[in-house]
């Protein structure tokens, strides 16, 4: 079997050789999945996709225990041994429509993970398990099955490779919870001349809480490559046999098939969010007439052309791994919601339609996305730099929700509104991508949508968050008052983190400033630009700390700057007290430099200790006391303040000692310790970090620019399709010694560069940058 193994994979590597002019290094084998995997959220662990793709298959190991909260880490642990089946849906608030194969007696449930041979579930061993960007493959042992999984963007293919038997079973179970998607409402599956059809209809936590009696459905239709012998349904435990559909809560449907020995079984589904027949017309239009090896080299051949446009060079082999691997999560969080005919589900539970271009094609996709919370400081940059395309249709996406239901979402699953932590950052994001030229879009609708984010509160929907945003307004400020409903999401006179909200609509009203000057919008530009010096209220110069104030404007008492969710959401005022990304260099003059550098610099001192987080304690939340926590969006910008300071060289320490020591290369230390890595966020930070590439303001100010750091790697070469960007733009690096990361010469274009800044205009306009990097820091 071993060797069987590593002759399979020889050949599929030799399967996505690149053209000539292509980057020679196949860069899917630089791609693990399985890093980080122990303890991850259910859309982390999903190799059988392509870029943003709504196909994402995956094995289940526990996915079927439910998600009380609705975002435990469900779905795939590395740590455990057994897999209950392979469901093809994964995204934030969406999982479903499971397959499984097995042999011998048939059994309809998925079973438990501490009794391995109850229900369908297989056990399996590491070393006969396989995963990178676009294939993944696992022999199940119970059964003697390889099973293999590969997707385009809307069509899961699964092949099932079974022993001699009179007695292959295909399992499809579509009515039992599945993942982060939350109880199952109602489920329906048909057979009919070696087709599958069906759909699974669910109320995910995040739905129930800011859309009561909402839904989220998910449609299929899958083709079979053999005619079984026989077939029936089941509902949980009840099987049916002979009988060809069924609905209802815990439905499902078998095939039952005589195999020769390695015989495999191929399944080709279309899937999709709004019907059946657009799930059989996503089949039609991306799979007809492709084999499943065909369809896996060209997922591979996919993931080569869309990280490729990032190619580092030199550097240590376990840094590019880290880097392609962050880079392939980025590439696979927030994925396709709309059919190939530009079909869509709409808020309201209908069915939209994206206009058409000449050709008949969608003017742009649809996308389902966890909130942005955070994500202005690494995947919107990422976006910036080298995926302007997906940045562009993702905020004519958001659009599609404001027209259609009135209010920017912060996060949506079918478009229903899924705010994740209740704030809403989506006009930040939107006003960064005007800042940087992406307005391929209604530029003025996409403003008004701004605006009503931060400005107005009457008849604002729960699922808009920002709840207290009209407080915020009318008073500078959000106060701190205490929850007694178990619902701080949907409180509007304040909030138990009206700390930190005040801090986060700070900014997002910066941002929201600079687009509104820019479209001369001077009566909201001086309202916002009021409202983004919100900040300087909480700071409180006796401790020198932002502390939370109460509905009097009063400073709270009992204050604890290590206490998190008293006034901060997800930290605390160690942490949030560096919040004012819009203006740095402003709450460095109001500190004090000295003391700032001084302060900061201690900080990372002493988190160095803890894994610049939760230590080794495998938890999503672990952190959230101490004095920094990399494993959480607030704290991702702090590292980088140093530029703002004077001081970039202990950017350019620490920035590299988090890179080297919170990252790492095996399942349970990838992303810390089982820290949330929230649909590659951490991984996009990573990636900004290795290019040395990062704006702590998000790319919000007038003239956005990157503050320049150390990468890890020789040579970067950063290059678009020539309809995005007509140029590349390379970064070579000169080191001093193999560790040099201290930045003594910047050189552009072989002119000196005085200055950390490289402005965006300048990357998109192409050129190379040149990089003299020391032992020791620049004048120490």
């Amino acid at each position: 079997m071993a060797k069987h193994l590593i002759f399979y994979f020889f050949c599929m590597l030799s399967s996505v050789l690149p053209a000539p002019g292509q980057q020679k290094t196949d860069l899917t084998t630089l791609v693990r999945p399985n890093i980080g995997s122990v303890h991850s959220r259910y859309f982390f662990y999903t190799p059988a996709a392509v870029p943003f793709g709504m196909a994402k298959l995956a094995p289940s190991t526990n996915g079927s225990y439910g998600n009380k909260s609705g975002w435990e880490a469900v779905g795939y642990d590395d740590r455990h041994s057994s897999i209950e089946g392979f469901a093809n849906f994964h995204e934030f608030q969406i999982g479903g429509i499971v397959f499984a194969p097995s042999v011998g007696e048939l059994k309809t449930t998925p079973g438990k993970l501490e009794q391995p041979q109850s229900g369908y579930r297989s056990s399996f061993d590491k070393k006969d398990e396989f995963a990178t960007s676009g294939y993944y493959r696992v022999k199940l042992k119970d059964y003697g099955i390889l099973a293999e999984l590969t997707a385009t963007k809307r069509v899961g293919f699964h092949r099932y490779t079974f022993p001699k038997t009179d007695a292959a079973n295909l399992i499809f179970d579509i009515g039992h919870v599945m993942g982060e998607s939350g109880p199952v409402v109602d489920a329906e599956v048909n057979y009919e001349n070696q087709c599958v059809w069906g759909y699974v209809v669910t109320n995910p936590v995040y739905v129930q809480k800011y859309q009561q009696g909402a839904t989220v459905k998910m449609y299929f239709f899958a083709e079979v490559s053999k005619r079984p012998k026989s077939y029936g349904t089941f509902k949980d435990d009840a099987i049916f046999e002979e009988k060809k559909n069924i609905r209802g809560k815990g439905a499902g449907l078998f095939l039952r098939f005589d195999t020769g020995s390695d015989e495999s079984i191929t399944i080709k589904t279309g899937l999709s969010y709004t019907s059946v027949d657009n799930a059989r017309l996503n089949l039609q239009h991306e799979a007809k007439g492709l084999t499943f090896d065909k369809t896996k080299s060209e997922a591979l051949k996919t993931w080569n052309n869309e990280m490729g446009r990032i190619l580092v060079e030199g550097g240590k082999k376990e840094d590019r791994v880290k880097f392609y691997t962050g880079l392939y999560h980025a590439l696979l969080g927030r994925g396709l919601a709309s059919d190939i005919n530009g079909a869509y589900p709409k808020n309201d539970g209908s069915v939209g339609q994206i206009a058409l271009n000449a050709q008949g094609k969608p003017i742009h996709q649809h996308y389902n996305t966890d909130a942005i919370w955070g994500a202005f400081w690494n995947l919107t940059q990422l976006w910036s730099i080298a995926y302007p395309d997906y940045y562009n249709d993702w905020v004519q996406s958001q659009l599609l929700v404001y027209r259609d239901a009135g209010w920017l979402g912060d996060g949506i699953a079918n478009s229903k509104y899924v705010s994740g932590v209740g704030t809403n950052f989506t006009g930040l994001a939107i006003a960064a991508a005007y800042n940087v030229g992406i307005r391929n879009y209604d530029t003025n609708f996409a403003y008004e949508a701004v605006r009503k984010n931060e400005l107005e509160s009457q008849g604002r929907i729960p699922g808009a968050g920002k709840l207290d945003v009209g407080v915020f307004v009318d008073k500078g400020y959000s106060p701190y008052i205490q929850d007694n409903t178990s619902s701080p999401e949907l409180l509007t006179t304040g909030s138990p983190f009206g700390a930190s909200h005040t801090l986060e609509y700070a900014f997002s009203a910066a941002a929201a400033a600079q687009y509104a000057k820019s479209l001369g919008r001077d009566a909201d530009y001086k309202k916002l630009h009021e409202l983004s010096t919100a900040w300087k209220g909480l700071y409180d110069p006796s401790t020198k700390f932002m502390r939370p104030k109460d509905s009097l404007g009063k400073f709270i008492p009992n204050f604890n700057p290590y206490q998190p969710w008293r006034g901060f959401q997800e930290g605390n005022a160690w942490q949030y007290t560096f919040y004012v990304p819009h203006v740095p260099q402003e709450l460095v003059k109001l500190v004090g430099k000295d003391l700032f550098n001084q302060r900061l610099d201690s900080i990372f001192t002493v988190s160095q200790k803890n894994v610049f987080g939760g230590g080794t304690h495998i938890d999503a939340f672990a952190g959230i006391e101490s004095l920094y926590n990399h494993g959480n969006q607030p704290n991702l910008h702090i590292s980088w303040l140093f530029y703002f300071s004077g001081r970039p060289d202990l950017s350019q320490k620490w920035v590299r000692a988090i890179s080297n020591e919170f990252y790492g290369t095996d399942p349970i230390h990838g992303y810390g310790y089982g820290q949330d890595e929230d649909q590659g966020q951490l991984g996009a930070w990573y990636v900004l970090s290795g290019i040395g590439l990062f704006d702590v303001r998000s790319l919000t100010t007038e003239n956005p620019a990157f503050q320049i750091g150390a990468p890890l790697f020789d040579k970067i070469t950063i290059q678009l399709p020539k309809a995005l960007r007509k140029n590349k733009f390379t970064i070579q690096v000169e080191k001093e010694a193999p560790d040099s990361y201290y930045v003594d010469q910047i050189r552009l274009n072989n002119k000196a560069w005085t200055g950390w800044q490289l402005p965006v205009d300048q990357l998109v306009k192409g050129g190379v940058m040149t990089l003299s990097l020391k032992s020791n820091a620049r004048g120490n």
